[in-house]
């Protein structure tokens, strides 16, 4: 394998996250990316994929959100393309390149991933879903949305959240052994959040009408 120099990919990219991103994208930062890069590779050596694909999912984690420096939505395919004019001054082939651009892909929603890296890259992107950092990561996602004027009430995002986490699957056997359990345990307790409020809701409408 011709040796890939990742390193010198990632401080690039790492440069153009930390100075050209809105200051306002609170859940898609340079943090977020650092994560991702973190949980592939946590998955990729659990599923013990090659030294090669190894590199590659790192890549392809490090260029996923590259395309917010050019645009929110469809940001996937500005991303891909980002990767596709760079890769190649830091020794990755076509043949790696396009793998990389179709794993960062994958990641658009409705996921829809067709490889084994697709589906670790997916899972890596939403491993925090079954974190003990859930909330946290869905309240900066939450004031990110509301900065480009996409506003709920606390009953609708919780809503939201508990469709779009059943909704959801983890694709590789390592993601379901690592983070389904916990993803379970949230759509628990937003249920009974919801439960609660939605009782709190009866009594104030009922009092409110004189019968209490």
């Amino acid at each position: 394998m011709r040796k890939l120099n990742y390193e010198g990919a990632e401080k690039h990219v790492f440069t153009m996250l930390e100075h050209g991103l809105d200051k306002n994208l609170y859940y898609h930062d340079l943090n977020h990316t650092k994560d991702v890069i973190k949980s592939v590779e946590k998955l990729g050596k659990l599923e013990e994929v090659s030294e090669e694909e190894l590199l590659l999912l790192k890549t392809a984690a490090l260029y996923h959100d590259t395309g917010f420096l050019i645009r929110y939505k469809e940001n996937e395919e500005a991303g891909a393309g980002i990767a596709r004019g760079s890769l190649k001054r830091y020794k990755y082939k076509k043949r790696q390149i396009k793998d990389i651009a179709g794993m960062i892909m994958a990641t658009k929603m409705p996921q829809n991933p067709k490889t084994k890296l697709q589906e670790i890259v997916c899972d890596a992107d939403l491993d925090n879903l079954g974190r003990e950092d859930f909330y946290i990561r869905g309240d900066l996602l939450r004031l990110e949305l509301e900065e480009r004027g996409i506003k709920m009430s606390d009953k609708d995002w919780y809503t939201n959240q508990i469709k779009f986490l059943e909704e959801h699957d983890y694709f590789t056997e390592s993601a379901k052994e690592l983070r389904q359990k916990g993803k379970e345990q949230h759509i628990k307790e937003i249920k009974e959040l919801l439960g609660i409020e939605k009782n709190l809701l009866v009594i104030i409408n009922t009092s409110e009408n004189g019968k209490l």
